[in-house]
């Protein structure tokens, strides 16, 4: 159940660190690339499409939740349900968001200067520096974009991060035993509380892919929350045939003891 997660920016060298950790402390290692697979052919959605609402920033007329909090739900149950399985390392951008709640996950961001960032890009996909620099000041605004859209906070504040790790500065070698010592702490040890909370939380995302991979429920401006076992929902169905499925869907999820749908019909839905 134990997670941690190392948010990263494009060529900041975050991919590295999770790896060698992950190797480091003998957990399996989770990228956002591979979720995003996992999510797409787990919940029946196209995968580019996927893609696109979780990596492209929105033009402002379509800038509301949406089918983008669905997606984010669904790419949440596929990283829970890994760590529900044990120990795991998690890297993407922003992937402490994706464990809000939950209070022995251990968040680290890794960071880089921009000359380290440009001659990894440089290197690594085989850009000039022209347009290294182009695509690193692009992913940065539409993930900055993406987050506020989303949670409505600057990925950039430190305030949301156990760790922040400067790899333009420090040795991969040395930010790897940095986190480990970090991770040893006692406030990073599960309680029993902790796993309570991981377990709602770990069913609210569950209970959210459930509907957002059915393309009716997919579309409905709706709010799970689960606690022991039982589900309220809350919000608004564009349809009587949505609104009708809601409840059942949610309620043929496994761990769901009992379903609570105040949900009604409305225009005010996500997308």
């Amino acid at each position: 159940m134990p997670i941690i997660t190392i948010s990263r920016g494009s060529f900041a060298g975050g991919t590295s660190v999770a790896q060698a950790l992950a190797k480091q402390l003998g957990y399996p290692c989770l990228g956002r690339e591979d979720a995003l697979a996992q999510a797409a052919e787990e919940y029946g959605i196209v995968e580019d499409e996927l893609r696109r609402a979780l990596n492209e920033s929105p033009r402002f007329w379509e800038e509301v939740p949406g089918k983008r909090l669905a997606y984010v739900k669904c790419l949440k149950a596929v990283l829970l349900n890994q760590a529900r399985e044990g120990n795991l390392v998690y890297h993407g951008n922003v992937g402490h968001l994706l464990v809000t709640g939950i209070p022995d996950a251990l968040r680290v961001r890794v960071v880089a200067d921009v000359n380290y960032r440009i001659e990894a890009a440089m290197q690594h996909a085989s850009l000039t520096r022209e347009k290294a620099v182009a695509y690193i000041r692009q992913v940065d605004e539409s993930r900055r974009r993406w987050a506020r859209l989303l949670y409505d906070v600057d990925c950039d504040d430190a305030t949301q991060y156990h760790l922040v790790l400067n790899l333009g500065q420090i040795r991969l070698d040395s930010a790897v035993a940095v986190i480990t010592r970090l991770w040893e702490q006692p406030e990073f040890r599960p309680t029993e509380e902790s796993r309570r909370l991981f377990d709602d939380i770990h069913l609210t995302s569950l209970v959210w892919a459930a509907l957002a991979k059915n393309p009716v429920t997919r579309s409905a401006g709706i709010h799970v929350e689960a606690q022991n076992g039982h589900v309220k929902i809350t919000g608004n169905a564009p349809s009587t045939k949505s609104l009708e499925l809601i409840p059942k869907i949610a309620g043929e999820v496994k761990g769901v003891t009992g379903v609570e749908c105040d949900a009604g019909m409305g225009s005010d839905w996500y997308w």
